[in-house]
């Protein structure tokens, strides 16, 4: 007869979450690397699942979709813990820009390149376009609790709402053009607090 010490079951599902977690991350580099070397189009479930030693169906128990593996963002759970520990006398901007920069500051090399491979795979594969729209909209509902959390207001609140849009909108457009990285994301919230001075710096043409 086994007997069970105190904290036994605390311990057993802490290995079994840490089992699950090494099993979607190697499902997930399993399959960016096959995206890598034969397209995203030409890569399947079964080749994933394969490459990763596990079975289809064990694939769909973490990932309901192919686009899934793309769209998941795993910098959501620390973004969220780091804007959470913010001061409430921080401003919204500056307490997500203070996050972030912690965040991507504890990142790992590779993470950090895995998620700027993940968001270029977004924008330059066709069949993951469409996603885009849902990705920003779901940033944009985060975001708003987020903020809303951190001033005490209402999540639908009109201008929470605008705030968690220009941020959602100003990371969406970085990934476009640049790297996403805390450098250029700080950037960008610099410019939107300082109420996008687009051209202020430059003399104004006269006709």
């Amino acid at each position: 007869m086994s007997v069970e010490l105190p904290g036994d079951g605390a311990a057993v599902q802490g290995l079994r979450e840490r089992k699950k977690e090494r099993t979607r991350r190697t499902i997930r580099i399993e399959a960016f690397r096959l995206f890598r070397e034969q397209g995203y189009s030409e890569t399947t479930v079964e080749q994933i699942a394969a490459a990763a030693e596990v079975s289809p169906s064990t694939f769909f128990r973490y990932f309901p979709t192919k686009e899934q593996l793309v769209i998941a963002d795993d910098l959501d759970p620390p973004l969220i813990e780091a804007l959470r520990a913010q001061p409430r006398e921080v401003p919204p901007l500056a307490a997500f820009r203070n996050a972030a920069v912690e965040v991507f500051a504890k990142l790992p090399a590779a993470e950090l390149a895995f998620e700027q491979e993940r968001q270029a795979l977004l924008f330059h594969v066709p069949e993951l376009r469409s996603a885009i729209g849902l990705e920003l909209q779901r940033s944009i509902v985060l975001m708003a609790d987020l903020l809303a959390a951190h001033l005490g207001r209402d999540s639908d609140d009109f201008e929470v709402r605008v705030t968690a849009g220009a941020i959602a909108g100003s990371a969406l457009a970085i990934t476009t053009v640049s790297p996403m990285n805390a450098e250029n994301l700080g950037r960008a919230l610099d410019f939107l607090e300082a109420g996008l001075p687009l051209g202020k710096d430059q003399p104004t043409e006269r006709p």
